[in-house]
């Protein structure tokens, strides 16, 4: 078996990046990866700029203090003053407002005093002082940002700045989302005998469908313990669409019939079972450029192989060029006395104690648990071969930032 870092870069290493663009309103581009670097068109700032309310001088004329300077009029954002100093000339300036011809420096308002068409202060002034530069922040041509980032909020003010409405993106990946299994009913049915109610389709298609990039949902749905209607439905999905996501009959038993389906329709096998707990039995193969994964059908093994497999290789899909943000570094407030022979996911929360963060276990951890990840705030590792003890330090990712 693999180990979970070698099955994510073997995932990740035969996903290979849609190439079809769409350009989108700024306003709807947060979270959508960039297909071209952005340049700017403008300087930023575009003048010699004040940073602070006061007044706009020449600093020659004000090398020394005290001194004394004529008022000349003044310059507020969107309308600059229509004129230049000259020697022992000064204007009142707001900030973000554009200084005249011939000023070089401001004195904020503080510290002068304005009487009778003049104004006094007891400061010397140097050239540039609380001036932002035509041009220090972005020139020209620049490039703002690279092809592949998956623009946030605040990136958004960024590309307002340069002009870039709209914005070109990778358009989003068409994935459908099946589940196997004669004993499921949708949410909204009333189990009979030897039913349940099936939430794996849920949670995967809201799951993708929500991320940064976002995946275009083609069909999801519940597919009987039917070789002849998996091959359909399997066909049909990787015809139509460019990721197929399962859950469910990819073990060892008699109708986990998925891989020799998904087989029979031309996916090419490329790993089947990782060193993984929970999600042990996760399957992924291809179809020409199209990616296939075949879950477990246990809900807390859908959650572990979603995010920790699937979600870096559907960001890969949309050209993303970071798929699974780094852990973070937080001490265990719990035990795990035996080691284990796979990398286990524990859900867990991360809680203050002794004026520090802590991650707190769920005392179940059953693959089928449902209420154990609703409970948790985030996932830590535990290491192949490795007991934990109090104190010693896990990796954890917090739902937050994959959900």
């Amino acid at each position: 078996m693999r180990t979970p870092q070698e099955a994510i870069a073997d995932i990740l290493a035969h996903i290979e990046p849609l190439t079809d663009t769409e350009r989108v309103p700024l306003a709807e581009a947060r979270g959508r990866v960039l297909a071209r670097a952005v340049t700017s068109d403008v300087d930023l700032p575009p003048f010699e700029k004040a940073m602070m309310d006061g007044i706009a001088l020449r600093a020659e004329d004000a090398a020394e203090g005290p001194w004394d300077l004529e008022l000349v009029g003044e310059s507020r954002a969107g309308v600059a003053f229509d004129g230049q100093l000259g020697p022992g000339q000064v204007i009142r300036i707001y900030t973000g407002a554009e200084l005249c011809a011939g000023a070089d420096a401001v004195e904020m308002v503080e510290k002068v005093r304005e009487e009778d068409g003049r104004v006094h202060g007891s400061g010397a002034i140097a050239a540039g002082q609380h001036v932002s530069h035509r041009a220090e922040i972005l020139e020209v041509g620049r490039t703002v940002l690279s092809a592949g980032r998956r623009v946030d909020a605040v990136d958004l003010t960024l590309l307002a700045a340069v002009g870039a409405d709209p914005v070109e993106v990778v358009r989003r990946p068409r994935i459908t989302v099946l589940t196997t299994g004669d004993e499921l009913v949708p949410p909204s049915a009333k189990p009979g005998p030897a039913q349940i109610r099936e939430g794996n389709t849920i949670f995967l298609s809201a799951a993708a469908a929500a991320d940064s990039p976002g995946a275009l949902l083609l069909e999801v749905g519940i597919v009987p313990d039917d070789p002849a209607e998996l091959e359909a439905r399997f066909a049909r999905a990787l015809d139509e669409g460019d990721v197929l996501v399962t859950t469910g009959g990819v073990s060892m038993g008699k109708y986990d019939l998925v891989g020799d389906c998904l087989e029979k329709v031309g996916v090419e096998p490329i790993l089947h079972k990782v060193a993984i707990k929970p999600g042990k039995p996760i399957w992924f193969g291809k179809r020409g450029d199209k990616p296939v994964f075949g879950l477990p059908g246990n809900p807390s093994a859908v959650l572990v192989c979603y995010l920790m497999l699937v979600l870096p290789a559907l960001r890969r899909c949309c050209g993303a060029e970071n798929v699974l943000p780094e852990p973070f570094r937080l001490p265990a407030d719990f035990s795990v006395k035996k080691a284990g022979k796979r990398q286990e996911y524990l859900r867990v929360r991360c809680v203050p104690k002794n004026g520090n963060l802590v991650l707190e276990k769920h005392p179940n951890q059953s693959s089928g648990m449902l209420s154990s990840a609703v409970w948790a705030d985030g996932l830590a590792v535990v290491p192949v071969n490795e007991a934990v003890f109090p104190g010693d330090v896990l990796d954890y990712f917090s739902f937050a930032d994959l959900l």
